[in-house]
This record gives C-alpha cells, structure tokens and sequence, in this order.
C-alpha cells in the first residue's frame, strides 16, 4: 500500500513536470475581445502581426481583434464589458475617469506618444490659423479623436467654439467632403487622413493642409492599449501576458514593416498594401516617436507630461474632478525596460 502511495506520488509528480514544461499555448483557455481604434489600416499590423505569430497564445490568450469607429469609443466599450481590450485615445480616458472614476478602464501601454490630432483643410482655403475657424464649418465623425478635444483646443488656442459650426459625417466620407467642398474643414489623425485622400487619388502634400494640435501646446499623448481595472486586479498575469505579446509584435513589426502589413491584408484582401506600408512608416514616424521614449521606452509614459495632459482636459472641458496618473496609466504590467523598443527606426 505504501508503495502505491509512493508510485502515485511519483507519477503526479511527473505528470506536473510535464505539464509545467508545455508550452503556455497549449493551456490556453482565456478568451479576449479587444476592439481597435478605426478599421484595418497598415499600423493595426502590429497587433495581427503579435496574433500570427503566436505570441498571445504563448501567453495563455485566445484573442479576437475587431475593427473600430474612432479612437474616443473603445474607452465605453471597455468600460462597458463589451470589449475585454481597447486601443483607444488616452485624452477619452481622462474624461471618462473625470466624470466616472469607478468604471474607468486603465492605460497600461501607450503606443502613440505624439498628438496626432489635425483638422485638415483644402491648400488653398483661407483658413490658416485655428482662429480663422470661426465663422466655418468643420466635420468629423462622431467618434473622432480630434474632434472630442476640439473644446479643449479651442481654449488654448483661444478661439470661439461657439463661432465654429460642426457637421457629423460617415467617416468614409470624410476626405470626399473636404475635397468636394461640403465642409471647410475636416478632424482626425494627420496620417488618417492623409492616407486615406490617397486612396481616393488626392495627393495630401499638395491639396491639404494640416493645422495640428500639437503646434498650438496640446503636447498630448494619444492611443493606448486599455483594460478594465477588474481584469488588472483579478488577472494581473493576463494583461501582462497581453502587453508582453503586443510589445512582441511592435518590436517584430518595426524590424519588418511588410510582414506587419501582410498581416493586414490577411484580414482585408481590399487593402493597397504600398499605401498601407506608407501610412505605416508615417505613423511610426510621426506618432509613436516622442524623443522620451530613448529614456523611458515606447509604451511607458512621463508622468510629469501625462499630469500636464490630464490638466489641460479637466481645464479645457470644464471637469469637477481630476484624475491622478495612476487612475490613467499603470505601468506596472510592462515588461522590462530594456524590453521596451527605444529607437524605431
């Protein structure tokens, strides 16, 4: 009897060794849903290219990524529990967490560190200022990034908001309206837009011009990879895994650009990858290259600068309340520093 005890014994012992050396993958069972910020362009390669390469299920994760309809709506939708993971705009999240600090989601990996936020107007409109805004029309989607902030923009560019009249359009029209005239100006990311007046044969460097948030001391940081404070506290080892396989994919997609964007097209055939690759390498240039990230490496923050950005949401929007950065970003779901990419190109 005690033989069998101890023949027992060894084979649970054995049967746990072998179990402890597979491969994370093979004990998968956590199942997420994260929704992106728009629909699969060239820079969402990142993510699917993390996915095809198998670094979310070497974590324990079964992922399903699913197209956005502006960087401001993954915020509710985490929120909510609709979506498990979001790649949203940080300045929503501070708002959201103004005004509903209990259900706020967190930041954890800040990939766009640069504001890319612009209003867009033909080049030979009148309008070259933000002040030459009012008394004009502008339009954007309902969910656009840009436009969300404009109230904050409009106070530190000092301008009358109310002078300005706002059209909500499909943002598929956005670049055709522009173009055709049926608004003076358009909100969005810069490379959104550019990119997509290429799609429909405008050449942005000669027929649009950009007056940028970032020009007038918005210096705002931008898309984040955001979770529920309940999957950060109850599965720590979940949004670690998550944020170590997305930084995989980063570090992978800027040693290899095209295989980012393949994976695009895996999931949208439709797309014209050489545009894609194009908007790819500006959004890597222009969004996720703030100088800091030398120091403290893509997907962290400065948290002196996250504080100047949350102050000037809650000064520009008129909030009662003020979240801290540790409400905002947690960092401490990030993988080592010298893991982190600190020169992308």
């Amino acid at each position: 009897m005690s033989f069998f005890r101890s023949t027992s014994a060894l084979a649970l012992a054995a049967a746990l060794a072998v179990a402890a050396a597979l491969p994370t993958a093979a004990l998968a069972d956590t199942k997420l849903k994260m929704v992106l910020n728009w629909k699969y362009q060239g820079p969402q390669g990142f993510f699917f290219l993390a996915e095809d390469r198998g670094y979310f299920k070497a974590e324990g994760i079964d992922i399903t990524i699913d197209q956005g309809d502006g960087s401001a709506t993954p915020i509710p939708k985490v929120a909510s529990g609709t979506y498990d993971v979001g790649f949203g705009d940080i300045n929503a999240l501070i708002d959201f967490a103004a005004k509903k600090p209990e259900e706020a989601p967190v930041a954890v990996y800040v990939m766009f560190n640069q504001p890319p936020f612009t209003v867009a107007v033909k080049a030979d409109s009148p309008i070259k200022t933000p002040k030459d805004f009012e008394g004009r029309t502008l339009g954007g989607a309902a969910n656009d990034g840009a436009l969300k902030l404009f109230p904050a923009f409009c106070k530190i560019a000092k301008i009358d908001c109310s002078k300005v009249s706002i059209t909500n359009m499909a943002p598929n029209l956005r670049e055709q309206m522009l173009m055709r005239g049926q608004v003076e100006g358009v909100f969005g990311y810069v490379n959104t837009i550019r990119f997509s007046a290429k799609l429909i044969g405008v050449d942005p460097d000669k027929e649009i011009r950009f007056i940028n948030y970032g020009d007038y001391g918005m210096d705002l940081y931008s898309n984040a990879i955001i979770v529920p404070k309940k999957l950060a506290k109850e599965h720590p080892e979940v949004v670690k895994g998550l944020v170590k396989a997305i930084n995989k994919g980063v570090l992978d997609g800027l040693k290899d650009p095209a295989a980012a964007v393949a994976s695009v097209a895996k999931r949208e055939p439709l797309i014209k990858t050489d545009v894609e690759r194009e908007r790819f390498d500006a959004t890597v240039k222009a969004e996720m290259n703030h100088p800091e990230i030398a120091t403290i490496g893509l997907g962290s923050i400065d948290k002196a600068r996250l504080k100047k950005a949350i102050d000037i949401i809650v000064d520009a929007n008129g909030l009662t309340r003020t979240p801290t950065v540790d409400e905002i970003f947690d960092p401490g779901f990030l993988p080592p520093a010298a893991d982190l990419p600190k020169k992308l190109f």
